[in-house]
């Protein structure tokens, strides 16, 4: 049973650091810490199952992982044509098809090493590149898992703001279905709060004018609102953000002014609420984020967008550990 003290470790703290708070990238890594312990801690007992049990799972454990990193590069390139065809050539449109194609590259950068040999230089380039993607796949899992689990977060309670992210508009002043969607779930929000009898929240709206829109983005979400059957007077803008960050941080001050013991809910796309979530954690906002449906073919490019960017906000961690894995690399390659 020692084999299981490092998954209770991790999970204890994984449990302690939801309870401290859910909005942290760390939970994410304790969760993908806390499987990785299990695993191998369930494949020290698989010796002990009667019959072919053992190779069974043996086979399992070799043979489905790299059959689903197979079909996974498949989905990707495919969803990556179908962004590239539905939303145009821009580089975030791109980046399902770019992970699918490097998911086949390092398959045959593994593959081929047994057929090209090579000099330990080029070994240890292998290896390096084995390892890195090793760990940015791990983070990418842990990111993905825990976002889902964040994403299944409901409003408890009574809140007093529902702020509402912006995002660009069509022809610089009609809103979007992405964004027509955040709006219609923060209605939705305040008309349930208000149907258990409850006083109703006030819609805060928050996005800035960009430099291709006519009118700010807060000022377009105001009107949408408003003509779906909000209350005027529970509608309130923010038009200054640019950011998400600002967009949190210029909603906090105005929520602060209206009562300094706040408390809200952030409603974003669902690929992008637990970065959001970070974020309103990072800028001081009390309240938790709640994500409204996206298109599913736009959920993959948008999901590895934001872990990318996670990613880039850690950069300097990931950067000394990314270093760390090509410095062994290194110095196994030359020894092999």
């Amino acid at each position: 049973m020692i084999a299981f003290v490092p998954t209770a470790v991790f999970f204890l703290w994984f449990c302690w650091g939801v309870r401290q708070d859910r909005r942290q990238f760390r939970n994410a890594v304790l969760l993908g810490l806390t499987v990785l312990c299990l695993s191998f801690a369930l494949l020290t007992q698989v010796d002990r199952l009667p019959g072919n049990g053992a190779v069974l799972v043996y086979s399992l454990v070799f043979f489905v992982p790299a059959l689903a990193v197979v079909l996974l590069g498949g989905f990707l390139i495919g969803n990556g044509l179908t962004m590239v065809r539905k939303e145009g050539r821009r580089p975030a449109n791109l980046l399902s098809g770019l992970a699918g194609a490097g998911i086949f590259a390092v398959l045959a950068l593994v593959v081929s090493a047994d057929y090209l040999g090579g000099s330990r230089a080029y070994q240890s380039f292998l290896l390096a590149v084995v390892l890195v993607t090793g760990y940015v796949s791990f983070l990418f899992l842990c990111f993905l898992a825990y976002a889902f689990l964040y994403g299944r977060i409901r409003v408890r309670g009574d809140v007093d703001f529902v702020v509402v992210l912006g995002s660009g508009l069509i022809g610089g002043e009609r809103v979007p279905p992405l964004l027509a969607s955040r709006l219609r779930s923060g209605l939705a929000v305040q008309r349930k709060q208000a149907d258990r009898g409850a006083e109703p929240p006030v819609l805060l709206v928050s996005g800035g004018q960009g430099p291709d829109e006519k009118l700010p983005e807060a000022e377009a979400m105001g009107r949408w609102l408003v003509a779906e059957g909000a209350d005027p007077a529970l509608v309130r803008q923010e038009a200054r953000s640019r950011t998400t960050s600002e967009n949190l941080r210029f909603s906090r001050r105005m929520m602060e002014e209206a009562d300094d013991r706040y408390v809200c809910v952030v409603v974003t796309n669902n690929f992008h609420a637990f970065r959001a979530a970070m974020t309103a954690r990072r800028e001081g906002v009390r309240g938790q984020v709640i994500g409204s449906p996206t298109a599913a073919y736009f959920w993959p490019s948008a999901t590895i967008r934001e872990f990318v960017a996670v990613f880039w906000e850690n950069r300097v961690v990931n950067g000394a550990l990314c270093g760390l894995l090509v410095a062994l690399a290194v110095v196994v390659g030359m020894r092999w």
